[in-house]
């Protein structure tokens, strides 16, 4: 089939402004529950849009951290081209796209570096194997070939072995404070429900945005 006569009319459900939580954290909170029990995998998966010095805009997917009323966290290698264009320009956006459940929410807001302890606490959470790989990983660089990334982790599995694996200086966590969230749900006809809240004067504004 030609890319251009691919298409679905979406029609799962519909979203109007009576549905929605006066707080948009509220709101996320309710649609991430709905996706896990819809068995979306990895909802927490997320896609981080960051721009360059150069202006470039750039995108990858990462995980959610943590999320409440200060904003939503995700951890990363500071060295690595999102965190430089992260440090370059502190403003990104996060788009959850939960296809079966034909439903998008987008995230806008400037960012910051969590709290050193923060970020601590939440690296001694992760797999020790997943520790090992921030030391053993120069993301974003070029590398030889994946033998190489291979005897990078052995070297250092070695130089841990038995012993706490310290916080990378080079590691650690964003926080995306929102200024924007789009909740998005397929309509048909692609009269799609579109309704985001907007900070206004320290309130949250609800609009429906036209598709």
């Amino acid at each position: 089939m030609a890319l251009a006569d691919m298409r679905k009319d979406y029609g799962i459900a519909g979203l109007l402004e009576k549905d929605l939580a006066k707080n948009p954290i509220r709101q996320f909170e309710k649609w991430f529950q709905e996706a896990e029990a819809a068995k979306i995998p990895e909802p927490n998966a997320m896609t981080l849009a960051t721009v360059g010095r150069d202006g470039r805009p750039s995108a990858r997917t990462v995980l959610l951290k943590g999320c409440d009323g200060r904003g939503f966290v995700f951890y990363t290698n500071y060295e690595s081209r999102k965190g430089r264009e992260l440090d370059a320009h502190p403003g990104a956006t996060l788009l959850f796209a939960w296809v079966p459940m034909e439903r998008q929410i987008i995230i806008e807001g400037p960012v910051s570096r969590v709290a050193r302890e923060e970020a601590e606490a939440y690296f001694h959470s992760r797999p020790r194997a997943s520790q090992l790989a921030a030391w053993a990983s120069p993301q974003s660089t070029a590398v030889a070939g994946r033998a190489v990334l291979e005897e990078s982790y052995r070297v250092v599995e070695k130089k841990y072995e038995g012993k706490v694996v310290p916080l990378p200086p080079q590691w650690g966590g964003f926080r995306l404070a929102p200024e924007t969230i789009e909740f998005w749900q397929g309509r048909r006809s692609r009269l799609h429900d579109r309704l985001r809240y907007r900070r206004e004067a320290g309130e949250w504004v609800v609009e429906r945005l036209a598709p």
